[in-house]
């Protein structure tokens, strides 16, 4: 099987790498997988059931195997070696090892976490890669990686603090992007929706604009940006209050940036 192009795929929880040929879009995939679910949660010691699904034409045969796994400052998942990020891959076991599986059906991975006593209290994340191989006489010329996202949450106190660094502009065109830093220095994962956080741009005693930067994950004890888009017209220099709410009755983080659009 001749291939035009391969292509690649991130989503939150979910990493794809998938073959893209001429009329695809009218055949059947050779292979196409699917996880149920793509994140995981497990509390403490326990397990977990993940439902892997082959779509395609082709039998494939899947190896199994662990990772870290960290959003970059922009939010982008990426894969990094166990043991750098503190995560919780060295905690798991994954059986079965390997899996193969017939066109249109189906397997089971069972997922056990066992979290060491001295476990810092909160929010770990690993990383289960599901790669295909070929089989002995098959056609399958590419080879596909599923990442699913396992959390385990240590037990113990837990605790929410997030920061609110710096703001920062870049122009785009003829828009303004906005940058704020936010470090989550507690010990869940921060899910930063578009009505926990907003920004109130102020020219003078004058609200020129209120915006809702784009919605992203924070993990545990780090940084990333969280970015909103300014296409007013209004240039030089402005306040900028931002208000980040835990939730509702859980408080609210503010401040006040001094910048130039």
């Amino acid at each position: 099987m001749r291939l035009a192009a391969v292509w690649l795929a991130i989503v939150p929880g979910l990493l794809l790498f998938a073959p893209a040929t001429a009329g695809a879009s009218a055949l059947r995939a050779p292979v196409s997988l699917v996880a149920s679910p793509a994140r995981v949660a497990i509390a403490g010691s326990g397990r977990a059931t993940i439902q892997i699904r082959n779509s395609g034409s082709r039998r494939v045969e899947l190896i199994v195997r662990r990772a870290g796994f960290a959003l970059d400052l922009r939010g982008r998942p990426r894969i990094v070696r166990r043991g750098r990020t503190g995560g919780a891959g060295s905690w798991l076991t994954v059986r079965p090892r390997r899996l193969a599986l017939a066109p249109g059906t189906n397997a089971s991975l069972t997922i056990s976490s066992n979290v060491p006593r001295r476990a810092r209290p909160g929010d770990h994340n690993a990383l289960i890669l599901l790669t295909t191989r070929p089989i002995r006489g098959g056609r399958v010329a590419v080879r596909m990686r599923l990442g699913v996202v396992v959390v385990v949450r240590a037990p113990g106190r837990t605790s929410r603090r997030l920061e609110l660094r710096r703001l920062r502009t870049r122009r785009v065109g003829s828009a303004r992007i906005l940058e704020l830093l936010v470090a989550n220095r507690g010990s869940v994962t921060e899910i930063l929706q578009r009505e926990r956080l907003t920004m109130i741009l102020r020219f003078g005693r004058r609200i020129v604009a209120r915006l809702e930067p784009a919605a992203r994950e924070l993990l545990a004890r780090t940084s990333g940006l969280v970015q909103a888009c300014y296409t007013g017209r209004v240039r030089g220099r402005i306040t900028a209050v931002v208000e980040l709410s835990y939730g509702p009755g859980l408080g609210t983080v503010r401040r006040a940036f001094h910048l130039r659009l």
